[in-house]
């Protein structure tokens, strides 16, 4: 069982329901933007606080602003019923604000014991003691039940791994007032749940916890009030008990989003992709499956199945030891990236920062880059003309927010890089689009629009798979779903014919198999 959270009594424990945190007229821009307009917000002790809006809608600036990440513009925030100026993250820190970001910030090359007391450490003397934070750190571990070793290097573990180490990270510093910013987004179903009872733990402790999140789905297990946001200014905050999940997605978009999986039916055509006996790594067995024009192919599976690794194998990240790849029926060979790309296969990959983005250019680059070769002319030279209609179209077509295409990639929300990501692919004439996780950490309009692109490129003919980790998503866009378990194809079903029982029956077979001999 977790040891109950350490919180300053005369603070919290004995003051349950007192306003924690008050932000008063908090005002914030960047380079053309004002991402924070006159926004409120208010943190009790004791509560779950949902802080929703769409992508870009602030939601993120106003927490970094609480946490000493971004210094304000203007405005007062009040901390345990004290006013404070430019907060810097030490002193965030020390006040008891913890942040755990959407977007991971480990150092890969450090160990977890490492991380998790990074600009913190434990001092024997004038040298740092590792035996103590490695012992501090499996407790904090033990406590939260986490299997991984405080000696591990951070880099060798999966996104879900470093997600769990990064809410021990938080955790350890002993949080009165911890956000959570998409803490879901890389979680297995399990992962979730022990999340859940830990953030009720914490919250019977008096904690007071800002929940950041797009799975709308997930609020009714855990919040207490709402508060939401939009194009950067507070619209409303109240009890989510007394609302319902219709009236806050209105809230967030200013507008009803009447058909949340958006489906297209098409006539299924002649076969366009095929993959045949697939082998490269532990993770991708023997895996075979095809794509006809017309038809949206889901890969479902549970966190570690090999449907990442699958795509990552077929766009020529990771190394192939056997299989054929056929495209329009003629094989061809796909040794890096390039090869798939210059055949029409595009990948937009699970993590966009790592993997999809050159975060320190500005948009404008980050759709020309992989096109260069349709961009220039005979003699090398970039047509500007060109590349300024492919960055509108792409801007307009995914409704990117941005002001300008000049702007940073990592000035842009989680959900707005991810549009660049697709972007980027979309002005291509590519024969096979594969999407992983393209809607995570994506909000609920967004997500539409996405749903809408695979729509128009399923109606033009292009092959379309898609990795989730949703089973709703995947039932209510794919036409066919392929199921993974431990690396190999476990059952093929057609997405209208099928349950969330059945598909979970399939990405659990060699577990139950196991189980099964085991008693």
């Amino acid at each position: 069982m977790l040891a109950p959270v350490q919180i300053e009594e005369s603070r919290v424990t004995r003051h349950m329901n007192e306003t924690i945190v008050s932000m008063r007229g908090i005002c914030k821009s960047f380079p053309g933007v004002r991402a924070l307009d006159n926004v409120q917000f208010e943190l009790r002790a004791g509560e779950v606080m949902a802080l929703l809006g769409e992508n870009g809608a602030g939601k993120s600036t106003l927490m970094k602003i609480l946490s000493g990440v971004y210094t304000r513009d203007s405005g007062t925030v009040e901390i345990f019923g004290k006013e404070y100026g430019d907060l810097h993250t030490k002193q965030a820190q020390a006040l008891g604000v913890a942040i755990i970001h959407q977007e991971l910030n480990m150092c890969p090359h450090l160990t977890v014991a490492e991380n998790m007391f990074l600009g913190r450490e434990k001092k024997k003397g004038l040298m740092v003691d590792h035996r103590a934070m490695e012992e501090e750190a499996q407790r904090i571990l033990a406590d939260l039940k986490i299997d991984i070793s405080p000696r591990e290097t951070v880099g060798n573990l999966p996104v879900s791994k470093q997600q769990m180490v990064e809410i021990a990270k938080a955790l350890s510093i002993n949080a009165k007032i911890l956000i959570m910013d998409e803490p879901t987004s890389a979680l297995t179903a399990k992962e979730i749940d022990e999340l859940f009872r830990i953030i009720h733990q914490l919250r019977e402790s008096g904690c007071g916890i800002v929940y950041i999140s797009h799975r709308l789905e997930e609020l009714q297990h855990i919040v207490d009030r709402v508060t939401i946001m939009r194009d950067g200014q507070y619209i409303t905050t109240m009890n989510f008990r007394e609302t319902t999940m219709d009236h806050i997605i209105t809230h967030m978009v200013g507008r009803e989003i009447k058909e949340k999986f958006p489906r297209v039916e098409c006539h299924r055509g002649k076969k366009i992709f095929e993959v045949k006996n697939l082998n490269a790594g532990r993770m991708v067995r023997n895996v075979s499956f095809s794509v006809y024009e017309g038809e949206i192919v889901g890969f479902a599976g549970l966190m570690g199945a090999g449907r990442t690794e699958t795509t990552r194998a077929v766009f020529g990240v990771d190394p192939k030891e056997s299989g054929e790849i056929l495209l329009d029926g003629e094989k061809i060979t796909i040794n890096r990236p390039a090869d798939a790309i210059r055949a029409g296969i595009v990948l937009a990959p699970e993590d966009r920062k790592k993997d999809g983005l050159c975060t320190k250019l500005p948009i404008r680059e980050n759709i020309a880059l992989p096109n260069l070769d349709i961009l220039c002319n005979r003699v090398g030279v970039v047509s500007r003309k060109k590349e300024n209609e492919m960055c509108s179209k792409a801007v307009n077509d995914l409704r990117i927010k941005t002001p300008h295409v000049e702007i940073n990639a990592d000035n842009l929300s989680g959900g707005n890089q991810q549009k660049v990501v697709v972007g980027k692919w979309l002005a291509r004439d590519s024969r096979v689009v594969i999407f992983d996780e393209p809607t995570r950490g994506i909000d609920v309009a967004a997500k539409v629009e996405i749903y809408n692109i695979m729509n128009q490129l399923k109606q033009q003919g292009i092959a379309v798979l898609f990795v989730s980790s949703e089973l709703p998503e995947v039932m209510g866009i794919a036409d066919r779903i392929i199921v993974m378990c431990d690396g190999q194809i476990t059952g093929e079903v057609m997405a209208k014919e099928t349950t969330q029982e059945e598909i979970l029956t399939l990405a659990t077979k060699f577990e139950n198999k196991f189980a099964q001999q085991a008693n």
